[in-house]
């Protein structure tokens, strides 16, 4: 029997019993190869689909794999907008679901799960085949298919990874949508950039709040000995195991904890004090604001790790301040020694894909809109950062005044929010 008959028969009857206009239009792509209806509270039909693709474009016999992919339908005369989510995506099958652009606007949504994560990890899982140029494929046959469907304007939208993959994906198929909005999208240009250690101890802030955070960690450091036993209880208790000894490992934790304060826009009032608690107090509160499990090398991130490691990017640290204090003598390479598996270790950095970004967006002018915020220390390595934008018609670049990695168009000043939706609208208009 075809593939494309068993996949036209496995459609009907996993939608007979709801069969509509759009699961009608979905059963005519053969790359279909499943489809589940779901509850949404935002959407008049929502689904949950399985897309076929090659595990490699250019490797036919690397084979194939099913990529999870979200349908939220709200008319077919709407616009459209394709979620690039970099990570796993069972948080979209809430019914409550919807992605901020798609309330401004009334669109409807397709949002891509992410290769190598949860339901769309290829088996065998071949480490080789994890690429930024393979998730782009991913993404432009899901478009170039649902364009079938929905032949009005597109946008393409994504927070944090998911942020960089809509800017990769506008460099790379700028003809595949109408425009784009990443989200506080770092592009970083090595394993440790070393962009990000200079904008925390200098940039972010003011002097006195970037004080109060490195004094709140040399507190930390200094009730080591105090901490560490609970330290290593709470990490037995949750299962969690390291690739270099416990102590090394809480230093890390304290070393990751001004980039994580900074980035999540935490209150140093929320803190307890780092005198005064018990080292208990201080252990609890720690791992609620800075859990170590992301120092394992088994894990939920252990596909962004390997594409960190391979040409993502990612930062370092500056252990000056705290050397007197550690077991760790140097950080260096921290990310290879620490949370790639073993056999990974030796994986090399590529720039390929930092230069061309760079090069696209320098010389292009595409309907692109980014939204960062100003302490967030992933805007060291942001577009926000080099970009020159004045000479540009189209690229626009917005930065939330104090905002972290939650910056979003709802919560930026009223002003600007008018203004990035006003220009949104116009565009969608044309």
């Amino acid at each position: 029997m075809k593939r494309s008959l068993i996949i036209s028969l496995m459609l009907l009857m996993s939608i007979v019993a709801g069969a509509s206009e759009l699961t009608d239009k979905m059963a005519a792509i053969p790359a279909i190869s499943g489809v589940k209806e779901l509850k949404s509270t935002e959407f008049k039909e929502k689904y949950e689909i399985m897309f076929n693709h090659p595990v490699d474009r250019n490797v036919a016999s690397a084979g194939r794999f099913d990529q999870r992919v979200y349908v939220f339908h709200r008319g077919f005369d709407r616009p459209t907008i394709v979620v690039t989510e970099g990570y796993g995506a069972t948080y979209a099958a809430n019914e409550r679901y919807c992605e901020e652009l798609s309330r401004y606007f009334d669109t409807n949504i397709i949002f891509c799960e992410y290769r190598y994560f949860l339901e769309s990890t290829p088996k065998p899982c071949n480490w080789d085949y994890l690429t930024v140029d393979n998730s782009l494929w991913d993404l432009h046959e899901v478009v170039t298919a649902f364009k079938t469907i929905y032949p009005g304007k597109w946008i393409s939208t994504g927070v944090s990874k998911g942020g960089q993959t809509t800017m990769f994906y506008r460099s790379y198929y700028p003809d595949d949508v109408d425009i784009s909005v990443p989200y506080v999208a770092p592009l970083n240009k090595s394993l440790e950039d070393g962009r990000h250690e200079p904008f925390i101890a200098k940039k972010v802030a003011t002097p006195e709040a970037r004080q109060k955070v490195l004094d709140y960690q040399i507190g930390l450091f200094k009730r080591k000995a105090e901490i560490l036993p609970y330290f290593e209880q709470s990490c037995k208790e949750k299962g969690y195991t390291f690739r270099a000894p416990v102590e090394d490992i809480f230093d890390y934790w304290i070393l990751e904890f001004s980039f994580a304060y900074w980035q999540w826009g935490t209150k140093m009032e929320d803190l307890p004090s780092v005198t005064q608690a018990s080292a208990k107090e201080l252990n609890d509160k720690m791992f609620s604001y800075n859990d170590p499990s992301y120092f394992q090398s088994d894990t939920y991130y252990k596909s962004f790790n390997v594409q960190a490691a391979r040409e993502l990017g990612y930062y370092g640290y500056d252990i000056k301040p705290f050397k007197k204090y550690m077991s760790v003598k140097s950080t260096k390479n921290y990310m290879r020694r620490l949370m790639l598996p073993a056999s990974l270790e030796n994986i090399k950095f590529d720039k390929t894909l930092y230069k061309h970004v760079v090069k696209f967006l320098k010389e292009n002018d595409p309907k692109m809109l980014y939204i960062y915020g100003e302490y967030d220390p992933w805007s060291a390595t942001g577009v926000c950062q080099w970009l020159d934008t004045s000479k540009k018609k189209n690229l626009k670049i917005y930065v939330q005044p104090g905002g972290s990695h939650s910056s979003r168009i709802g919560n930026m000043p009223e002003a600007i929010r008018e203004e990035i939706l006003a220009t949104i609208g116009a565009w969608l208009a044309e």
